[in-house]
């Protein structure tokens, strides 16, 4: 799913994040590889998502408490061969349907705080009921999409994380299949929500996850 635009109120033109790719008829974000593709660029993006997700199981054991500055790792680890800001919080502002994301300059206070009130206090996710595991992964990801840091794939790596988390839960991976697909809108809805801190309808959705989850692995 590509991201929006950033919106164009101030001249933005000269960061590297907001510039794109020369060919791509301003569809594909500037890249080390010179990919103009939209098609292109979603494969590589998912082949270096498996890569990352393999190295970060490696790198984050089951009693990690997970920090600002991981987010910021996974995300290079992630998107680091691609881009040169992989990594680096956004400088653009962002909006997506008829919200706006947090404001650049307020979004390395916003992850100071969410990593001592979100990830502090959920990770590492070693909690034993399903329902408690999904209001750890759904708070967290909330909050984490709301903030935004990223010029890309924020969404990804609020998944990435909750896999992460999962895995310190005892779960397997998760399938997040349905959520960014058949419940797209529903997945909209409960981030919006999430504004007023009311995270009952994300519960429900990293509820209906797990579930899937687990029916996958019953039926191996």
């Amino acid at each position: 799913m590509r991201e929006m635009k950033p919106i164009d109120r101030y001249d933005t033109t000269s960061l590297p994040e907001a510039q794109f790719e020369p060919g791509s008829n301003d569809l594909v974000l500037r890249n080390k590889l010179g990919i103009t593709s939209v098609d292109n660029m979603d494969k590589l993006e998912k082949e270096e998502q498996l890569r990352a997700i393999d190295a970060l199981t490696n790198l984050f054991d089951s009693n990690h408490q997970f920090t600002a500055a991981d987010i910021s790792t996974m995300h290079k680890i992630w998107l680091g061969n691609v881009y040169d800001w992989a990594g680096k919080y956004r400088q653009v502002k962002m909006h997506k349907e008829d919200f706006t994301f947090a404001y650049p300059e307020h979004i390395s206070k916003l992850m100071d705080e969410f990593e001592k009130r979100q990830l502090q206090k959920f990770t590492p996710c070693h909690f034993e009921l399903h329902s408690d595991i999904a209001k750890a992964l759904a708070v967290v990801h909330t909050e984490l999409v709301i903030i935004h840091p990223f010029r890309e794939g924020n969404g990804r790596v609020s998944r990435m994380l909750a896999i992460l988390m999962g895995l310190q839960a005892g779960l397997p991976p998760l399938d997040f299949q349905d959520m960014i697909t058949k419940a797209k809108e529903e997945y909209i809805r409960a981030i919006q929500t999430g504004f007023s801190r009311n995270y009952a309808p994300m519960e429900k959705m990293f509820g209906d996850v797990i579930r899937k989850t687990m029916r996958a692995r019953v039926l191996k």
